[in-house]
């Protein structure tokens, strides 16, 4: 019987010993070797450092299916930004539309005020020729303003009729 507990205590210290040894094992020291984890240095690495905590999260690179995955969310992304972008194109020439529009309109009322080039004269301009002439030529300045804005919007609205041919066209 005597033996039979020398053999249990024997077994017990065996496995304990066995756990310790496993337990130190796995307490090692942690190298960080530039982006990569090692529990040993390699022979000629320079720059490894030991790493005091023992806490190491290591994440694999997505698998060949998950890129395939993500491609097709790229293109779902892509189609959802492309009706996006349409959709703002739409809105950009709504708004250039009626700028135009606007400045249309002030076109036809700077003409009208311009009377060819002989607007009526008013309150002091009957007495001081000068007002009149400044007047008129600031009329005149705003119209060539004016013209100028008409062709850049148009300029614009027709950029945005040909962009958004060419992409009906893909």
């Amino acid at each position: 019987m005597r033996k039979l507990a020398l053999t249990t205590l024997t077994a017990t210290l065996f496995v304990a010993a066995l756990g310790c040894a496993s337990l130190s094992q796995a307490q090692s020291r942690i190298y960080r070797c530039g982006n990569e984890y090692t529990n040993t240095v390699p022979p000629g690495q320079k720059g490894c450092k030991a790493i005091e905590s023992g806490n190491v999260t290591v994440v694999q690179a997505p698998r060949s299916n998950d890129t395939v995955r993500l491609a097709a969310t790229s293109q779902a992304i892509n189609r959802i930004q492309s009706e996006q972008q349409r959709q703002r194109d739409a809105d950009a020439r709504m708004i250039l539309e009626s700028e135009l529009r606007r400045a249309e309109s002030r076109q036809a009322e700077l003409l009208r005020e311009y009377n060819n080039g002989e607007p009526e004269k008013m309150g002091p301009e009957f007495r001081n020729h000068q007002l009149y002439l400044d007047r008129v030529a600031s009329i005149k300045a705003s119209m060539d303003r004016n013209e100028s804005d008409l062709a850049g919007l148009r300029r614009e609205l027709d950029r945005l009729s040909s962009s958004a041919a060419a992409s009906e066209s893909k």
